[in-house]
C-alpha cells in the first residue's frame, strides 16, 4: 500500500523544511568546528550574516 503523506498534507512541507534546516545547521556547525571555532562563535557569525541580509547592504 502506497502512502500519500508522511504526517499530513499540510504538515509534510513544514516537516521537510525543518529537516533540511536541521541538516544544514548540523553540517555548518561540524565544518566550523573543524576550522577551530566554537558553537557560540558560529552562532555569532550566523546572527551577523542574518542581520546583514535582513538590513541589506549599506544600511549602516
Amino acid at each position: 500500500m502506497a502512502y500519500q503523506h508522511i504526517i499530513s498534507r499540510r504538515l509534510d512541507p513544514i516537516f521537510a523544511i525543518s529537516i533540511g534546516l536541521a541538516a544544514a545547521a548540523t553540517r555548518i556547525n561540524r565544518e566550523e568546528k573543524e576550522k577551530g571555532r566554537s558553537t557560540a562563535q558560529t552562532v555569532d557569525v550566523f546572527k551577523r550574516r542574518l542581520s546583514l541580509w535582513w538590513e541589506g547592504p549599506g544600511s549602516k
